[in-house]
């Protein structure tokens, strides 16, 4: 995260500029909310349950860019988040269930296309923004809250690297020449490799809702 900082800034400074493009650079962050998920898998003996309560946890968004033109800009971000979660699983038949605390973190390179409804010169500016890049996840166990019989219990550790889509909305407001605050709902949609080292297995894909509060400095 502290290697990313210098590369943003150093790519807004060296985009090739001309009359029309403004090169900017900045930073936000806040709360980062995952989505929950639930399995199930039924036998004419038994029935198993499993599921996942993730709590809100920080999100930082790095970020540099060029205003294009009036009402298009290109961004490029680096975005982390880290969470807490609970697993639980329990199957009737055996008596089996285990309750484990896991932390998680999320660290994502995306490439944007943001859209203004304002002109450059206004005060404030309304965009949407959408993209994609890699997201890396990572998670480990910290501490088994309970257990009984013998649960079948996720990795210790286990991270993937996968393709991830993200859509934002949010609003420029001008407070200097150079300098504007910033604010940013976003949300992150991808593979959920949270879900599938419950036991059983849950459907849903992972989603990622942040939002974020800063300042993004124009050169």
């Amino acid at each position: 995260m502290h290697r990313a900082l210098p590369l943003l800034l150093g790519m807004a400074l060296v985009w090739p500029v001309h009359a029309s493009t403004t090169p900017y650079a900045g930073a936000i962050g806040g709360i980062s909310t995952l989505s929950a998920d639930a399995g199930s898998s039924a036998s004419a003996n038994s029935l198993s349950l499993s599921a996942y309560s993730p709590k809100n946890g920080q999100a930082l968004n790095l970020f540099a860019g060029v205003h294009l033109h009036d009402y298009f800009s290109l961004q490029l971000n680096y975005v982390w988040n880290r969470n807490q979660l609970i697993f639980n699983s329990t199957t009737s038949a055996s008596n089996t269930f285990y309750q484990q605390a896991r932390s998680s973190s999320q660290q994502a390179g995306v490439f944007d296309f943001l859209l203004y409804f304002r002109a450059r010169k206004s005060w404030i500016r309304p965009y949407l923004g959408t993209g994609g890049g890699i997201i890396h996840l990572s998670s480990r166990q910290v501490r088994m809250l309970g257990s009984g019989g013998a649960p079948v219990l996720p990795p210790f550790t286990f991270s993937s690297t996968r393709p991830v889509f993200r859509s934002h909305v949010g609003m420029d407001i001008r407070l200097s020449s150079h300098l504007d605050f910033r604010y940013s709902f976003s949300e992150f949609i991808g593979k959920n490799d949270i879900s599938k080292h419950l036991s059983p297995p849950a459907p849903r894909r992972l989603a990622n809702f942040q939002n974020l509060f800063g300042f993004a400095y124009r050169f």
